[in-house]
């Protein structure tokens, strides 16, 4: 805490919270707002109709299409018990997957020679490019996650002549913060 006396907060994004927004909406913003504002997406009407890589189940929450999304495309993906994906990649960009249910093991690089877990409420960071291949590392439970792309577009490129490493290495989340186990 600070003594300054005042009880504004600055924060990374510049401004002090408790100081006015300068903010005039756009002519018509009310009007339009009303269809085109938020939009909330029921679970049961998802599209199927996206890109599909063969051993997952895509559908499409949010695009261009369905809500004029510009620059993110979000929606689930699933995939049976003791089930893997073809391996693939999404061109230039980056995906965020979110595990709601179930035991994600995903593989990536030129061969498929890095391997990573992932559980319910873990996220999942794919950059631009790499390989990678997402298994179910259950052999009873449906996988169950969320998507997260950073374009409106399912760029999905499936690469079906990859040879997959026999033994991949196991990768673990290390930074700064958190060294090896």
């Amino acid at each position: 805490m600070h003594d300054s006396g005042d009880d504004h907060h600055t924060h990374a994004h510049g401004h002090a919270h408790g100081d006015a927004h300068p903010y005039s909406p756009p002519s018509g913003a009310a009007e339009r707002w009303k269809h085109d504002g938020v939009r909330v997406i029921p679970g049961d009407r998802l599209d199927a109709n996206t890109a599909q890589t063969p051993g997952m189940f895509r559908q499409a929450a949010i695009n261009a299409a369905r809500v004029g999304a510009q620059k993110i495309w979000a929606g689930t993906v699933a995939i049976q018990p003791d089930a893997k994906t073809g391996v693939h990649h999404h061109g230039d960009l980056e995906s965020v997957i979110y595990v709601v249910s179930g035991r994600a093991r995903m593989r990536w690089g030129e061969r498929l020679e890095y391997v990573a877990e992932a559980g319910p409420g873990d996220f999942i960071f794919v950059p631009p490019f790499v390989p990678h291949q997402e298994i179910n590392a259950s052999t009873d439970e449906p996988l169950h996650c969320v998507l997260v792309r950073s374009d409106n577009e399912a760029v999905v490129v499936n690469l079906p002549d990859v040879a997959a490493a026999e033994a991949p290495e196991t990768v673990y989340w290390v930074d700064p913060i958190h060294k090896h186990p």
